[in-house]
């Protein structure tokens, strides 16, 4: 297909377009004396340098003059035409685009809705031709090309319409996209809340101390816990219980920390209430929490009580909440030693053997204990316990771990205490030990 070598409009809308070079020049011959009468206008656009001459002296000619340069000029300035060449097709057909998209939105606002929106994707996608030809330029042969067509926008739509295109895997890919960056900020503010301390002083005091936004948020956190404590009981309390995983729900948004704190201030607000066990009604005393009163008087830790759910709900919340929390902890010496002393208590109960073959004495280590003991932690709990037969084992169809004793063992022994070399070795570094004295030898 040629290249346009020019255009030419008139007054009436009339428009041609020029592939053919001689044609054009006759054109300009034959219209540019009656230019003022008809409207006639004319561009140059891909042409040689012979046709742009050739098209000068006709204009210098109207005016009576010849023109002053000659066919070498033309020729030196090809590569500049050119450009210029192809700047002006571009906005050409541009400009024929948009006219087209004019006449066809005028069309589309004639048209029912249910029209209109069937039509939605072709609009759509006309105005994103659009707006890609408005900032990308063709070559002057492509330029050429569309122009000659009565509607190149309907063409290039025809065309992308025919073809198959990653279009929706582009859309899927957005969703995709945006679903996995909302998922990542959610991800970040619940890692924000969960790491954000807990802030355990009044307002007045953050205020002396320039911590008001620290108290705020905390303040806020603390009321979006008590949401989810209120959410969590709800959501898990099935058949007149309160399920296992109650308690994980908030955990896992807030810590150990925040949702303790929140319970503490809920059961010290409800002292009163007969609902709440004496348990942990003296738990929350042991837990800080301040008096905070605003200008009015009015408590704002009243703000943060847990008051959706019933006390009594809220009451085994709680005890899971500490039950929960306190298998997060390491043993103590005095948790091994209050194990060790119920397991020796359990083993010294019953009148014969209790074993499946009622050949030795036995008694479950506590579920919790295991939970929490460390390898080291079940070393000391065995070697408190007095008996030359015990064995720590499993109980076939039985679940759990057993201490196990002979029947011929003597049940009444008391705890065994720690040896003197394991009081010291137990001694911190650097602290002086006890030297143990020597046996003297026999007097003579």
């Amino acid at each position: 297909m040629s290249n346009i070598v020019g255009t030419a409009s008139y007054a009436s809308g009339e428009q041609e377009i020029f592939t053919d070079q001689k044609k054009f020049i006759q054109t300009v011959r034959e219209e540019l004396p009656y230019r003022s009468t008809s409207g006639f206008t004319f561009q140059v656009m891909a042409a040689d340098a012979a046709t742009r001459k050739a098209v000068d002296d006709l204009v210098y000619n109207e005016y009576g003059e010849n023109n002053p340069l000659d066919l070498a000029h033309y020729q030196s300035t090809e590569s500049e035409h050119q450009e210029k060449a192809a700047e002006g097709l571009n906005t050409a057909l541009y400009k024929k685009m948009f006219a087209e998209q004019d006449t066809y939105r005028d069309w589309l606002l004639t048209q029912t809705p249910e029209e209109i929106l069937h039509h939605t994707y072709e609009y759509t996608v006309r105005e994103d031709i659009l707006m890609s030809l408005e900032n990308n330029d063709l070559t002057v042969e492509q330029a050429s090309a569309l122009l000659q067509s009565p509607s190149p926008l309907g063409d290039v739509f025809k065309e992308f319409e025919n073809r198959d295109s990653s279009y929706m895997e582009d859309v899927l890919d957005c969703l995709t996209s945006r679903a996995n960056d909302v998922m990542q900020q959610e991800q970040e503010a619940r890692l924000a809340l969960l790491q954000m301390p807990v802030y355990r002083y009044p307002a007045s005091y953050a205020h002396e101390h320039e911590e008001l936004p620290e108290y705020r948020a905390s303040h806020k956190a603390n009321i979006a816990c008590r949401d989810a404590i209120d959410t969590a009981i709800a959501d898990n309390y099935r058949n007149n219980s309160l399920g296992c995983d109650a308690v994980k729900q908030v955990v896992e948004q807030f810590g150990y920390d925040r949702t303790l704190y929140v319970l503490a201030n809920t059961v010290r607000q409800k002292d009163g209430d007969g609902r709440i066990s004496h348990d942990n009604k003296d738990w929350a005393k042991t837990v800080p929490v301040y008096e905070d009163k605003d200008s009015w008087g009015g408590d704002r830790n009243a703000e943060f009580v847990v008051d959706r759910a019933h006390p009594g709900l809220m009451d085994l919340f709680t005890t899971q909440a500490r039950h929960d929390y306190l298998l997060t902890q390491p043993l103590t010496k005095e948790d091994i030693h209050h194990e060790a002393a119920r397991i020796l208590s359990r083993l010294q109960e019953p009148q014969k053997p209790n074993s499946p073959n009622e050949t030795h004495f036995m008694a479950q280590i506590s579920q919790d204990f295991l939970l929490r003991a460390s390898s080291k932690d079940q070393d000391k709990l065995f070697s408190m316990l007095p008996f030359a037969s015990l064995t720590f084992s499993g109980m076939k169809d039985r679940k759990g771990l057993f201490a196990t004793i002979s029947k011929e063992e003597n049940r009444s022994q008391p705890l065994r205490k720690p040896s003197v070399r394991k009081k010291l070795e137990q001694m911190p570094e650097g602290q002086p030990k006890t030297p143990v004295p020597k046996k003297r030898g026999v007097e003579r």
